[in-house]
């Protein structure tokens, strides 16, 4: 397990979300970073969304088909196996991350490999494992190679280096050239680039992830900017993809949709750079592509959520990140916060399913509840719902906090009365007005609450005497 900034915990250990955001909000850098970025993913997003006036029919569409797959998905995996046996593939089963990385590792054994992003193989912790089985690895992502370089975890979907500086990333860089290079993006790139060669000519081995799976035809469908996953693929004589039992979806026909929804999402791209379909390894007469080609099928607690049909509607994501980019929570604190591999609101609807209430339960609190994540997501994921019924799933767990309880039940003892409601208006009223906006001397839990905003001004009368007026 990597040891990040804001890192994940050892499994089994609970998540200590407010731990983790407090650290983050103390990071002056990280917050102007995170604010910067989710801003300008949010100008691109809503420009190129604009352009496609039929975006809400696309989103509906989508949703159905997830939907389908969903509730027919033993169906089209069977599908997808037959077909990707047909054309020369060789498909494994993975009941947890344990066994999906000790079959790549196994493949791959003492070889040298070269891997694309993949947040699949970040949750089975599949580095560490091929490190264990004296594979030499290099991610090519150039987000993930400078995370590689750094020893640390994703705190982005899309972006995962974030968090860093382009003085962090030339320290990095100048280390693994040997030489001394200046804070310059195109000029760092551009050594990555050289550097990521090199590893590209001598890999044995690709793995990569899967952004879409094609039952009808069992084809790989890989969504990227870099050109790196084409040499991923390419280059090395095998070629491993790995991939949640959920990314099936059923016809080739299907795929345009996803292909206008996810870049406009994702990073407000019209188009990614390239968008790569592969279909069984190299064939007779074709000169490049892979000798070998294995498709590595991990469930690892997600046919557990399939079987919650409350929940189920989850495994349709996408993973494109625009949930991450509305979201207050997110912007404020970043990735590393939530303590797992998927942040945000997906994360915190996702890593409690998966890893359970006792180790993540307190992130489906991590969400203001405004709404913003399900009204951007491109499949129609209803997040709030499902964080709702998260929270109601964890309160039955274990009791709502001491303070929580007194709180609601002073709340419905003044709200079952007209006169204890217009007195408490009256006695807020003149609270706000003797404090102000910031007081400091506040007991807990209010003075964690206001510890970074005010207090909100109070009506200056009551709304019951605005009617009678």
């Amino acid at each position: 397990m990597k040891t990040p900034r804001g890192a994940a915990p050892e499994p089994g250990r609970p998540i200590d979300f407010v731990r983790n955001a407090r650290l983050a909000l103390g990071d002056p850098f990280l917050r102007a970073a995170l604010r910067a970025t989710m801003v300008r993913f949010r100008d691109r997003q809503a420009a190129v969304i604009a352009e496609v006036p039929e975006w809400q029919a696309l989103r509906d569409y989508a949703c159905a088909v997830k939907r389908h797959t969903l509730g027919r998905l033993d169906q089209y995996l069977e599908q997808l196996e037959a077909q990707v046996a047909l054309r020369g593939g060789h498909v494994h089963w993975a009941r947890d991350g344990a066994e999906a990385a000790g079959i790549i590792a196994r493949l791959a054994r003492g070889r040298r490999v070269v891997k694309s992003k993949s947040m699949t193989s970040e949750e089975i912790g599949l580095n560490e494992a091929l490190a264990s089985a004296g594979c030499e690895v290099t991610e090519t992502d150039l987000g993930e190679y400078l995370l590689q370089l750094a020893g640390e975890a994703p705190s982005h979907l899309i972006a995962p280096i974030v968090h860093r500086s382009k003085e962090f990333i030339a320290a990095l860089l100048s280390a693994a050239a040997g030489r001394p290079l200046p804070a310059e993006p195109e000029r760092l790139t551009a050594v990555a680039r050289e550097l990521l060669r090199r590893r590209f000519l001598e890999a044995e081995v690709g793995i990569t992830g899967a952004n879409f799976l094609v039952a009808e035809t069992g084809t790989v469908v890989l969504v990227e900017n870099e050109g790196n996953i084409r040499l991923t693929t390419t280059i090395p004589r095998v070629h491993i993809a790995l991939a949640g039992v959920e990314k099936v979806i059923p016809r080739l026909a299907d795929l345009a949709v996803f292909l206008t929804l996810l870049p406009r999402a994702a990073t407000g791209q019209r188009m990614s750079s390239y968008v790569s379909l592969l279909t069984g390894p190299r064939r007779s007469g074709e000169r490049d592509g892979p000798e070998e080609f294995h498709l590595v099928l991990v469930d690892n607690g997600r046919t557990a959520v399939h079987g919650d049909e409350t929940m189920r509607e989850v495994l349709a994501c996408i993973r494109c990140g625009a949930c991450l980019d509305v979201c207050p929570v997110f912007e404020r604190v970043g990735g590393h916060a939530y303590g797992s591999v998927y942040s945000g609101p997906i994360g915190a609807v996702l890593t409690p399913l998966l890893q359970g209430l006792t180790v993540a339960g307190d992130l489906p609190f991590a969400s203001s509840l405004c709404g913003a994540c399900g009204e951007v997501c491109p499949v129609k994921i209803d997040l709030p719902r499902l964080l709702l019924e998260l929270r109601a799933r964890v309160v039955r767990s274990r009791g709502a906090p001491l303070g929580e309880r007194l709180f609601l039940r002073a709340w419905t003892w003044v709200m079952g009365s007209a006169v204890r409601l217009t007195l408490a208006g009256s006695l807020v009223r003149l609270a706000r007005g003797l404090v102000g906006p910031r007081p400091r001397w506040l007991p807990a839990p209010l003075s964690r609450w206001i510890a970074f905003r005010d207090l909100p001004p109070a009506a200056p009368a009551a709304f019951r005497r605005g009617r009678r007026r």
